[in-house]
């Protein structure tokens, strides 16, 4: 029998990562890890109820993992859009670099 501490937290966790993944696409990295930190205590909770090893639980756990496939999704493309930036900039101080070599 589950009670509703065990439920709350895996409500906690659904709530949390819809948070994560809202922020990435805003692209704030900062309040991803800091809401990564309030997840990773829940999810920890959670594992020591077991409640997701429950053949009740399966669609929850479905849910879950869905939210954090979509979470890593978006941390990817948010890792992408950096990586295009800082080669933005690095070509830019390059660039920067031979003019000053000119002049």
């Amino acid at each position: 029998m589950c009670t509703n501490g065990q439920i709350d937290l895996l409500r906690e966790l659904e709530i949390l990562l819809q948070k994560q993944i809202r922020l990435a696409q805003e692209g704030d990295t900062r309040g991803i890890e800091a809401l990564a930190r309030k997840a990773d205590i829940v999810v920890r909770k959670i594992g020591e109820t077991a409640i997701l090893e429950k053949a009740e639980f399966k669609q929850r756990r479905e849910q879950l993992q869905k939210l954090y496939d979509r979470l890593c999704l978006a941390v990817s493309a948010q890792k992408a859009d950096v990586l295009e930036k800082l080669g933005r900039i690095r070509k830019g101080k390059k660039t920067i670099g031979t003019y000053r070599g000119i002049i």
